[in-house]
C-alpha cells in the first residue's frame, strides 16, 4: 500500500464566485473500512460548478441551493483517480485501478431520492478539486481502459447525463433524430452517443467555428441559430415535417418553445440545463396535443455509469476536451468556462504524475 501524505491541497469555496477561490492545506485521514482513497488527477468543469462558487444564483429556483448555502466547501463533482489506499473490508477494488466516484455517491442504482441528492459531490458534500478524496467503495467505476485521466474526468456528470437522457426510458434506436442544443460537455456527449447508436443528428450553436468541431465528430446536420433563428422550423425540414426523436434541452425556459415545436409527436424533451435563462414554462397546450414527454434530469447512477463505459469501450469514443489547465491555475479554468468559448469540456490536471 502507497504510503499516505498526511497533509494534501484542496480549493475551498464560499459562494462569493470563481476568482476568490482558495487554495488551502487540509489533513487526509486514511480510509474507513468500507473506503478507498484516490489520488485525483484530473477534474473536469461544468455549469454546475459556477452555481456552487458564485455569490449571485442565476435563477430564483436555484436561490439557496448552491451559492453560499453549505459555508465554506471543496468543489467539483467531475474527477478521475487512481486508488492508493483500500479499507479492511474492501474486496473488489485494489491499489493501482483507475476509478472516478460516481456523481451523487449513494446512488448506486434506482430512481434519483432525497437521499442520494445529499451525496452529490461538490455541491452538498465536499468534492474532488483537492489531490487526494476518500470515498466508499460502492460509489466508485474503473476507467474504460482507452481514456486517459482527463478524459475520464468528464465523464461522472455530462457523459453521463446524456447518456441517461438518450439510453433511458425510451431508448433511441438507429435512424432515429436527435436535436443537441448548443456544444457543451452534455450536448457534445450527446451528439457523440448518438451517432455511435445509429441516430441522425441535428446540433444547433451560435459559432460556425464550434459547428466545425460537431461536422468532424460526424454530426450529419448544423445550425447557426444567430443566422437561422427559427431554428425550429429548419430541424423540421431536416426531418421531412416529422420532428426529432429526442432534443437534449440545455437551455431552459427561452429555448423550451422551439424545442416543442422541433420535436415530433410523442417524442421527449429531456430538460438538464438552463444556460440560456428566461421565464417561460413548458407549453402545456402543446405538450397534451402532441403527446410530448418532458422529462428532468439529474445525472445517473454507478449501475448506468458502468453500463456507458461499456458503450464508450465498445465503441471507442473519446471525449473532446477543449483545454486543460493545471491545479494551480483552476481559477482561470473557471474563468474560461464561464466565458463559454469552450467545444465539450474544460479539465483541470491535478496531478503532473
Amino acid at each position: 500500500m502507497v504510503k499516505l501524505p498526511q497533509t494534501i491541497r484542496e480549493y475551498k469555496t464560499r459562494g462569493d464566485k470563481p476568482q476568490n477561490l482558495r487554495l488551502e492545506q487540509a489533513s487526509l485521514s486514511p480510509p474507513r473500512a468500507s473506503e478507498v482513497t484516490v489520488k485525483i488527477h484530473a477534474v473536469s468543469l461544468q455549469y454546475r460548478d459556477l452555481l456552487v462558487v458564485h455569490d449571485k444564483p442565476v435563477s430564483t429556483f436555484l436561490a439557496g441551493r448552491y451559492a453560499g448555502a453549505r459555508g465554506e466547501l471543496v468543489p467539483c463533482s467531475d474527477g478521475a483517480g487512481e486508488i492508493v489506499a483500500v479499507g479492511a473490508e474492501v474486496k473488489r477494488w485494489k491499489v493501482g485501478d483507475r476509478v472516478c466516484p460516481n456523481f451523487a455517491l449513494d446512488h448506486v442504482c434506482g430512481d434519483v431520492t432525497k437521499e442520494t441528492k445529499a451525496t452529490a459531490l461538490g455541491g452538498n458534500i465536499d468534492g474532488v478539486l483537492r489531490e487526494y478524496i476518500n470515498v466508499p467503495a460502492y460509489s466508485i467505476v474503473r476507467i474504460p481502459d482507452h481514456l486517459s485521466y482527463e478524459e475520464a474526468s468528464t465523464l461522472p456528470c455530462a457523459a453521463l447525463t446524456a447518456y441517461c437522457a438518450l439510453l433511458g426510458p425510451r431508448p433511441l434506436k438507429g435512424g432515429d433524430y436527435v436535436l443537441a442544443l448548443g456544444t457543451g460537455g452534455v450536448s457534445t456527449f450527446a451528439a457523440q452517443i448518438a451517432l455511435a447508436s445509429g441516430a441522425n443528428v441535428i446540433v444547433t450553436s451560435s459559432s460556425d467555428e464550434k459547428m466545425e468541431v460537431a461536422r468532424k465528430l460526424g454530426v450529419q446536420h448544423r445550425i447557426n441559430y444567430k443566422k437561422t433563428p427559427n431554428w425550429d422550423e429548419e430541424v423540421r425540414k431536416i426531418t421531412g415535417g416529422r420532428g426529432v426523436d429526442h432534443v437534449i434541452e440545455v437551455g431552459g425556459p427561452n429555448t423550451l418553445q422551439k424545442s416543442s415545436r422541433a420535436v415530433k409527436d410523442s417524442g421527449w424533451v429531456h430538460i438538464i440545463g438552463f444556460v440560456s435563462g428566461g421565464e417561460h414554462g413548458i407549453p402545456v397546450e402543446t405538450a397534451i396535443w402532441n403527446a410530448i414527454t418532458f422529462r428532468g434530469l439529474l445525472v445517473g447512477s454507478v449501475m448506468q455509469f458502468e453500463d456507458m463505459n461499456r458503450l464508450f469501450a465498445a465503441r471507442d469514443i473519446h471525449p473532446v476536451i477543449d483545454r486543460v489547465f493545471t491545479f494551480e491555475h483552476a481559477i482561470d479554468a473557471y474563468t474560461y468556462l464561464e466565458s463559454q468559448k469552450h467545444v465539450g469540456k474544460v479539465v483541470i490536471q491535478v496531478s503532473k504524475d
